[in-house]
Formats: structure tokens, C-alpha cells, sequence
């Protein structure tokens, strides 16, 4: 009787094996859109509904990255639980060569930051590669700077193009976080890929406070005196915009209003285009901006006084 009671039981585990595979097979992902959307919107049923299906806890949207990347990015920690159960890689690389705790830094998200390093997330990398020093640095937090370097980020991380973190603080116009690193110690005269330092970087992006900070009363007199042209254009990107995370908070909403997911969609897909577009157009143009007079003395020479005309 016991042995026909196990066998029942082994019958009916394989049948319930069988099945799962069959259904398992028979699944199709979402469309990566659609997928990064309801991720973005918190929807904690359909994605353990997708994972339980056999989604890839790996599996990326179309921006972002993975679903624990978007977790990470909204600060969902339920979502970043629910994809790190099943299996999700937290040092996964989006297309841009992003990982999680990037973009938790990026949005200031404090309790997923916490969260992924507890869970293994990579606080340094390689050279060559973005850190997440490098995103706060960019973002101007300078408290999160602090943070993470009391947690051993290293402070002359080299990003793709050999940028440190102190030439992304000057980039991004964040003289308190530039500030910061001089303090902690961040070397001045590392140069990226193509022989800038972060010297070059102050002139070029108009941050004059900070490049006084970086080299002696010569150099800087030096620097200032050179014409505006020899530093480079000051391209920057543009933010995101409004209308576009506007629709992306709205969309369950107006699905429930009874509007097509598949209109709502494509006009995401449309904004998103058009965000690309403005931001290709941007480093295509010159900068606008006005003019300032810089005045520069030595201090133990005031006859020797110089003035230039700084133009944005």
C-alpha cells in the first residue's frame, strides 16, 4: 500500500513537472517596452506572474535595463526583492554599460543603494568603466560622494573616456562636489583618454572657483589668460522631458479609464524618440550664453593684474 501510495506521488509531482515545462515553453516574454513600463509603475503581480511563467529575472527593457536595474532606479525595494529571489544578477550590465547600483545612485535612492550593496553589488570597477562615484559626482550629491567614499569608492576611478569623478562634478557645474573631492585627496592632474585634465575641464565648462582650487596662482593665471576657444565647446545634456514621466505615472490610470495600452504606448515610444533626438541636437549645437569679466592678481604682485573677457 505504501509503495503504491509513492508511486501516486511520484506520478503526480511528474505530472505537475510536465506541466510547468509545457507552460514554461509555451510563454512568450513581454514586449521590453511593456515589460519596462509595468516595472517603472510597481506592478508586483505581473511580474511575479511573468518570473513564475519563466521570464528571464535578467530579462531587460527596452531603457534601463533588468527589472532589478528599474527597481533600483524607482527605489521599489519589494520589486528588487522579488526579482533577486528569483535568480536577477545585481551587477548586470544595461546596454550602456550601467549597473543597478548606478542608477539607485543616479536617483538618490538611498534605502536601494543600502539594499544592493548588502546584496553584493560591485562599488568599484574596473578602469574603463562607470562607478557609482561617477553618478553621484554627476548628480551633485555631495553627501552620497561622502558616503561612498567612507564605504572605499576610489576617489580617481577612470570612467570609459578616462574621466575621474572630479572631471564629472566639473561637467555637471557641481562645485561643491568638485570641492569635496579636492579635499578627500582626488588627483588633480590625472587626464582622460584624450590628454584633458581636469584643469582643461574647469575652463571649458566656466567653473573658475574650482580650477583656482586645482593648480597654484601660475597656473591658473595661465589658464584663465588662454582664449576661451582652446578649452573645447561646453556641450551638456539635456534633461528628460516632463510630458514623458508624466505619462508613465499616468498609464495605468488611463488604461483604466478605458484608453488603448497600445496608443498609450506608442506615444511613450514617440516621447522617447523625441527625447533622443533633442539630445543628438544639443551636442550638435554651440552652447548659449552670455559674458563675464575675470580679473586676476597675484597676491604678492597686484601691478601685475590681468583681465579677459569669459564668454558661456
Amino acid at each position: 500500500m505504501k509503495q503504491h501510495e509513492k508511486s501516486l506521488g511520484c506520478f503526480f509531482l511528474a505530472a505537475m513537472l510536465m506541466t510547468f515545462a509545457a507552460s514554461a515553453a509555451d510563454f512568450t516574454p513581454p514586449e521590453p517596452m511593456y515589460f519596462g513600463v509595468t516595472v517603472e509603475l510597481g506592478d508586483l503581480r505581473q511580474a511575479q506572474a511573468w518570473l513564475d511563467r519563466g521570464l528571464s529575472p535578467d530579462y531587460q527593457a527596452d531603457r534601463l535595463g533588468s527589472g532589478l536595474m528599474i527597481a533600483a532606479w524607482e527605489g521599489n525595494l519589494p520589486m528588487l526583492e522579488l526579482f533577486y529571489r528569483h535568480g536577477a544578477n545585481v551587477n548586470l550590465e544595461n546596454s550602456a554599460g550601467e549597473q543597478a547600483l548606478l542608477l539607485a545612485v543616479w536617483k538618490h535612492r538611498r534605502a536601494a543603494i543600502d539594499w544592493l550593496l548588502a546584496h553584493g553589488a560591485t562599488l568599484n570597477r574596473p578602469p574603463g568603466q562607470w562607478s557609482a562615484l561617477h553618478y553621484a559626482a554627476f548628480s551633485g550629491r555631495a553627501d552620497l560622494v561622502a558616503e561612498l567614499l567612507e564605504r572605499g569608492a576610489d576617489i580617481d576611478a577612470r570612467s570609459p573616456g578616462g574621466a575621474t569623478p572630479l572631471m564629472m562634478a566639473i561637467y555637471s557645474g557641481k562645485p561643491d562636489v568638485a570641492r569635496l573631492l579636492i579635499e578627500r585627496g582626488a588627483n588633480s592632474k590625472v587626464r582622460n583618454d584624450r590628454g584633458e585634465g581636469a584643469m582643461e575641464w574647469a575652463m571649458r565648462y566656466n567653473q573658475l572657483a574650482i580650477a583656482r582650487r586645482i593648480g597654484d596662482a601660475d597656473a591658473f593665471v595661465a589658464a584663465a589668460n588662454q582664449p576661451k576657444e582652446n578649452w573645447g565647446r561646453d556641450t551638456r545634456s539635456t534633461t528628460a522631458p516632463a510630458d514623458l514621466d508624466m505619462l508613465l505615472k499616468a498609464r495605468r490610470h488611463l488604461i483604466a479609464r478605458g484608453l488603448s495600452a497600445e496608443d498609450i504606448d506608442r506615444n511613450i515610444a514617440a516621447l522617447r524618440a523625441r527625447y533622443a533626438r533633442q539630445e543628438r541636437a544639443a551636442a550638435a549645437s554651440p552652447p548659449e550664453g552670455g559674458s563675464a569679466l575675470e580679473i586676476t592678481a597675484r597676491r604678492n604682485a597686484p601691478q601685475q593684474q590681468k583681465a579677459r573677457l569669459i564668454r558661456e
